[in-house]
């Protein structure tokens, strides 16, 4: 048996109840991993409450089924191989690892079995906490940026820019890609966004981005809160709009402009991973082009407290939950 916070229905913080259900077996091609950190994402809170953006609070109940599909959150995880199936060969017990679960989550527990293909060595320079801290939001936006062929110096907008996928584009854009980044948050978090990099940095409270004349070859939503017919006239004719989650009304408006404009749009909501974009991220690390961003830190009894926390709004990078 094992510990671990389970929901067995839709709701606030308050449905995760911490349990013991029974300890996983690794399949042939599976490692069982020891768990000693995963994270609190603005995704893990919509699963539990089976609520998403204005408008796909329907799709996200339909999607995640009348009674939760998945019982137990949490796509990222930091941990020991404790044992591997018959067929692994890249990993061996002992091996300091991380993964991604995506929509089968799961880390939240003291174990959990993946396919090898699905986790990658950690980061060496790098403790538990701060390799989970990366995967979800770096994985999203390397996702995005990449659509758009980023070239150096390049002009890029980040509307989101404190948030956890936000943080990791700066970064990102910035460092790994060489591009003239601009941030946009709100007044709190200005300093925090020119620490990850960010050339410039809009306080959207104070400033409409859409109405400074400025025209960018990348405009990254992070957040699904850009007014989108006023956002097409700050991106170049051949430029990008990424939308990492946005509301059912923008889809209209968006296939609009896709359709008619012929605007580049890249939409989506979760980024799947492999051990080789693990990996890719695990050198980044190493090599001091992204950092590790963390707000808070939770034990895994206090799920519910920090899954209150990210619902504030008020998290600058990535809240964790140690195990």
């Amino acid at each position: 048996m094992m510990k671990a916070m389970v929901y067995e229905n839709y709701g606030p913080p308050e449905v995760l109840q911490l349990k013991k259900v029974e300890k996983p077996t690794p399949g042939e091609n599976e490692v069982l991993i020891k768990i000693r950190a995963t994270s609190a994402t603005l995704y893990d809170c919509w699963v539990r409450s089976a609520t998403a953006p204005p408008g796909f609070s329907l799709i996200m109940r339909l999607a995640s089924g009348v009674k939760p599909k998945y019982p137990i959150l949490g796509t990222d995880l930091a941990g020991d191989v404790e044992a591997v199936g018959e067929n692994v060969t890249r990993l061996k017990s002992g091996d300091r690892v991380f993964g991604f679960t995506g929509e089968g989550m799961g880390a939240y527990a003291e174990y959990i079995c993946l396919p090898q293909e699905e986790v990658a060595l950690k980061p060496v320079n790098a403790s538990y906490e701060e390799a989970t801290a990366v995967i979800q939001g770096a994985l999203t936006a390397w996702h995005f940026l990449r659509k758009a062929n980023i070239q150096r110096g390049q002009k890029v907008l980040i509307f989101g820019a404190s948030g956890g996928v936000g943080g990791y584009a700066v970064q990102l854009a910035k460092h790994h890609l060489g591009a003239e980044v601009t941030g946009v948050c709100s007044t709190s978090k200005l300093e925090y966004v020119r620490s990850l990099g960010a050339d410039k940095v809009i306080d959207y409270t104070q400033e409409d981005f859409t109405r400074n004349g400025e025209v960018y070859d990348v405009i990254f939503d992070t957040v699904g809160k850009t007014p989108v017919s006023r956002t097409r006239r700050s991106i170049k004719k051949d430029g990008w709009y990424l939308l990492a989650t946005f509301s059912l009304p923008m889809v209209i408006q968006l296939m609009w402009l896709w359709k008619v404009r012929k605007q580049n749009i890249e939409m989506g909501t979760l980024s799947e991973d492999n051990a080789e974009e693990l990996t890719f991220l695990k050198e980044l690390i190493e090599a001091g082009v992204i950092k590790s961003t963390i707000d808070k830190t939770y034990p895994l009894q206090e799920a519910a407290e920090a899954h209150r926390y990210v619902e504030t709004g008020q998290k600058m990078g990535n809240v964790v939950i140690t195990v």
